[in-house]
């Protein structure tokens, strides 16, 4: 296994469609089915939208910074390691494992609730132990490795797929695309805002796509495959959510969507989804802590790491089954994450015109050490930016601060945020001298 190390060019054997289908099989989950219920106050017309642009937007800088990964060979959090310094870089790390325990988290106890809701057919009810069974499965899934996900993600997805027409077929069928476009959107739910739970979803893989791109066996392969990938089967698992939200008012539209099929008499088909989305989209999540944990602590090993993931994640689903508000979550992940890789691609494509020196990647006192290992520029510049993000963000500053006071118009958080942060940089790199650059 490559660890954090740059990985050799024998070890690159994934090409377009593998990436295609890995990023479709991280889209294909209750998770976005679920966000796309949360701008059900846009309604069909405005969510379409909101939907299209909203990853759009997101899925640019997802696939762009999976460009450095592919060019260099290198996982992500080494990637941030130019902008932030080497130690800086543990910063970002840390956030990621945090929120790629709580990812591992939430989709366990969807998978559990979905998987509970739809035994209980057959006369059988235990969320915990689904939650046991698809976190020790999901464990598995990334511990075997690289050189078996392609082809253990070539068949899974594309059953799913297959599956997920057909889940699509039934919900249109029951709700019809002209009732719903009758349904009226709610006046107070800025269309900026709405984007914003678009946006945070392919931001939330940001963090993670180099760990997987730096296997690719081309640059502009893995783009096109990783960026068509998730544009198209997030949207549609997002649009999914929307329908069934908007037809039932439902707050678990995935739930209402394996409901649906229940009632068709498609309990094995919905199962199907319900395991294998967690494990294609999870097993992602889990194998990434690892590769986070190692940039900090590289002796973790990835193996033990995986492990250790997979046991955190299932451990915090089983102890928590009511974590969190879902859309603060989504929120606070691109508070994080938006001003954090605005800067690391300003850095990268602006400042540093693509090219970064390899072997200073790892080296105290080298190119990348700044000050004691840390870049004070880039954590100015993110602090800036992750101000912006709570300021234009009227509901994630009163759930964070219980203050109830945002700018008085509605431009969305995620937008503002990348770029400020990724200006201020700019301006702090060219600005001030620093003989380490």
């Amino acid at each position: 296994m490559a660890g954090i190390e740059p990985t050799l060019k024998e070890e690159r054997n994934l090409g377009g469609w593998d990436f295609f289908l890995l990023w479709s099989g991280a889209a294909v989950s209750l998770a976005e089915i679920w966000a796309g219920g949360l701008i059900v106050p846009l309604g069909l017309g405005l969510g379409v939208w909101a939907i299209l642009a909203g990853h759009l937007i997101g899925n640019t800088p997802f696939a762009l910074s999976g460009l450095v990964g592919s060019r260099w060979g290198i996982p992500t959090m080494v990637s941030v390691r130019p902008a932030f310094g080497i130690r800086g870089s543990y910063f970002a790390s840390a956030l990621n494992v945090i929120q790629l325990i709580g990812w591992t988290a939430v989709m366990l106890i969807i998978c559990g609730q979905a998987a509970d809701a739809l035994s209980k057919f057959y006369g059988f009810s235990n969320p915990t132990l689904w939650i046991i069974l698809s976190g020790a499965i999901t464990t598995l899934w990334a511990v075997v490795g690289r050189r078996f996900w392609k082809y253990l993600q070539r068949i899974s997805v594309f059953v799913l797929l297959i599956l997920c027409l057909a889940m699509t077929y039934i919900v249109f069928r029951e709700y019809g695309w002209g009732m719903l476009s009758q349904i009226p959107q709610k006046k107070d739910f800025p269309f900026m805002v709405g984007m914003d739970l678009v946006i945070a979803m392919p931001i939330s893989w940001l963090p993670l796509v180099s760990d997987y791109s730096r296997f690719a066996t081309g640059s502009k392969s893995s783009f096109w495959g990783t960026w068509i990938g998730y544009f198209v089967v997030s949207s549609w698992m997002y649009l999914l959510g929307l329908a069934a939200s908007l037809a039932t008012q439902s707050s678990d539209p995935s739930g209402v969507v394996m409901n649906l099929m229940l009632r068709f008499g498609w309990a094995i088909p919905a199962l199907i989804i319900v395991l294998f989305s967690t494990f294609t989209t999870t097993f992602l999540d889990i194998y990434s802590t690892a590769i986070s944990g190692m940039n900090i602590f590289p002796k973790l090993g990835e193996r033990r790491g995986v492990i250790l993931g997979g046991l955190l994640g299932t451990g915090v689903a089983i102890l928590f089954p009511a974590l969190l508000n879902y859309e603060h979550f989504l929120l606070f992940i691109g508070a994080m994450f938006c001003p954090l890789f605005g800067i690391v691609l300003v850095d990268y494509f602006f400042l540093r015109r693509g090219d970064i020196d390899p072997d200073h990647l790892y080296r105290r006192n080298g190119k990348y050490w700044f000050w004691k290992g840390i870049n004070p520029l880039a954590i100015i510049a993110w602090a800036i930016g992750f101000g912006i993000y709570l300021g234009f963000s009227p509901m994630l500053i009163e759930k964070v601060l219980a203050v109830k006071a945002a700018f008085p118009w509605a431009l969305g958080s995620s937008l503002p945020s990348m770029i400020s942060a990724g200006l201020v940089y700019l301006f702090l790199k060219r600005g001030i001298p620093n003989r380490r650059r």
